[in-house]
């Protein structure tokens, strides 16, 4: 008797299927019944046994599972493609695009841009420059770090911020030789600026999100794990009421929201296979663009100069203690030596806890582990520590991690080491940091090296580069196993969801220069094409 097959069955054949699944990881075709995969095999078996479904020759081009951005600010990288963008190698082009936007905009009106680097144009901006082309509307500019913001006067007079106003904690106002602000914010310093900005509404996130998620299908991205808040939050459930939402989301909860979390007993994996309760978000350190990364030895050139650590292990673990008790892992950002190591303190101690407790070992991670002291790289393999990690961050800030950290960088981005210390790799771009297109991350992990060929074509600390294989997982089943879902993601088996995006070129197989330019040529997401060529 012949397996029934229902209308919306699909039967993809005539494909090269790279399947993840060990026990046949390449195939030629894939039937696919509403949001789940019912078969994989070799299509002269599986045509005769699904004659009922609509058969779609996919002309010899390759299937693999859909990839998943590990780390990803959904609301802030939706709403950038609306910024100005100041990623440029020449403080005066960032001004010039800002002068156009001034020329443009009602007065009064808030100017916001995204991305400028201060190491690139090595030297800080000033409001000054702003004030030159902008002078009648308040400008707000964020770096590329998302750690520091560059704001003109009129933002500044709006914020009340002057000579005499207090740094706040964890954040400093930059001042000049005679104490007066230069329009550099750094660390929560910019919340004085940024909350004088009109907020969007609800509907109008919900709107760039709904923009958003066309570019991300095309990068070849089904799914994402968001770590902006609220508004976000509300927003994508806006969305998936509506129907409208096509992208996988494991949400994040802020820490300053853990007391509302644990009292309304909000538990990791609430919610459904399209949204759903992540981790607790924790900052321990500031970034290395504006040197506020937390560091046991001084910057290099700034020997005052260690960083921002926000808090030591112990208040880390009474926070992980408290969402533990409901269920919830942390999920921590750390950049600098330091405090990556006040964050795997914090995590030895729940560890304990949660073995004295006869509690489940909750899937706790670092975000970024951007550079490591060497006594401490086997720990997160160690514990089963997901290691949260952005391969672009490495060939972005190669050169500027040489200059400040020196031979600390040798354990700096260090995806090799935390693969081969049992660390599982959950990949992503820390987007709109960095370009949430997946195969630029894939190239930096393979490659070590930037689009235009340096440092050299062994690529930066080449030891630390993943194989193909290492860094398509590191997209797929490390972020699947991240959000508890390894049982039904990151394969493409029977059971899995039908999540897959279809290619021209086989990654595993071309010259690494491809993925710069690689893109999906149809994306699926639930066993419906969401995106098509």
């Amino acid at each position: 008797m012949l397996p029934y097959a229902k209308p919306n069955m699909k039967l993809l054949y005539n494909a090269f299927i790279r399947t993840q699944d060990p026990s046949h990881p390449t195939e030629s075709a894939i039937v696919i019944d509403r949001d789940r995969v019912v078969a994989v095999g070799e299509a002269n078996n599986l045509l005769p046994q699904y004659p009922n479904a609509e058969k779609q020759n996919m002309e010899g081009r390759v299937i693999l599972p859909g990839l998943t951005d590990a780390h990803l600010h959904l609301k802030q990288y939706a709403l950038s493609l609306q910024k100005v963008d100041c990623e440029t190698d020449a403080k005066e082009e960032c001004l010039r695009r800002v002068a156009e936007r001034a020329r443009n905009a009602k007065p009064g009106e808030w100017i916001l841009g995204h991305g400028w680097n201060q190491n690139t144009w090595s030297i800080w901006p000033t409001a000054s420059e702003l004030d030159s082309i902008a002078p009648n509307n308040p400008v707000y500019l964020t770096a590329k770090s998302l750690h520091a913001a560059w704001a003109n006067t009129a933002a500044l007079k709006l914020a009340n911020i002057t000579a005499q106003t207090p740094h706040p904690q964890n954040g400093q106002i930059q001042r000049d030789d005679r104490g007066e602000p230069t329009g550099i914010l750094l660390e929560t310093a910019m919340e004085l600026v940024s909350g004088e900005i009109p907020e969007p509404t609800i509907h109008e996130i919900a709107d760039a999100m709904e923009k958003a998620q066309s570019i991300l299908w095309k990068m070849g991205l089904t799914g994402a794990h968001d770590f902006d808040r609220r508004d976000s939050f509300m927003a994508l459930q806006q969305l998936h009421i509506q129907g409208k939402l096509k992208l996988r989301v494991l949400k994040n909860i802020p820490v300053e929201l853990l007391d509302q979390a644990y009292e309304l007993g909000l538990s990791a994996g609430f919610g459904d296979d399209w949204l759903r309760i992540g981790s607790v978000k924790v900052f321990m350190d500031g970034a290395l663009g504006p040197h506020t990364a937390a560091m046991f030895q001084p910057y290099i050139g700034e020997e005052e100069n260690r960083g921002i650590l926000n808090m030591d292990g112990e208040e880390l673990f009474e926070y992980g203690r408290t969402a533990a008790q409901v269920g919830l892992a942390l999920t921590v950002h750390a950049i600098g030596d330091r405090a990556n190591h006040e964050v795997l303190n914090a995590y030895e101690q729940l560890r304990k806890y949660e073995s004295e407790n006869h509690m489940p070992a909750l899937r706790h991670r670092i975000e970024h582990v951007q550079v490591i002291h060497p006594d401490d790289a086997a720990r997160l393999g160690q514990m089963n520590i997901i290691a949260s990690m952005q391969p672009i961050h490495a060939t972005s800030d190669m050169f500027m991690a040489d200059t400040f950290w020196g031979e600390r960088s040798r354990l700096a981005y260090a995806l090799k080491t935390q693969l081969n210390y049992g660390a599982r790799l959950a990949l992503g771009s820390d987007a709109p940091l960095e370009s949430p297109n997946p195969f630029l991350g894939l190239y930096a992990a393979v490659a070590r090296r930037r689009a235009d060929g340096s440092p050299s074509a062994e690529g930066w600390y080449p030891e630390q580069k993943l194989t193909m294989a290492e860094a398509w997982e590191g997209f797929t089943l490390g972020p699947a196993y991240a959000a508890y879902m390894e049982d039904r993601l990151g394969w493409l088996a029977p059971g899995y969801l039908a999540d897959l995006i279809v290619l021209d070129t086989d990654p595993f197989t071309c010259d690494p220069e491809e993925l710069l330019t690689m893109q999906s040529s149809a994306t699926m997401v639930g066993g419906e094409w969401v995106w098509t060529t």
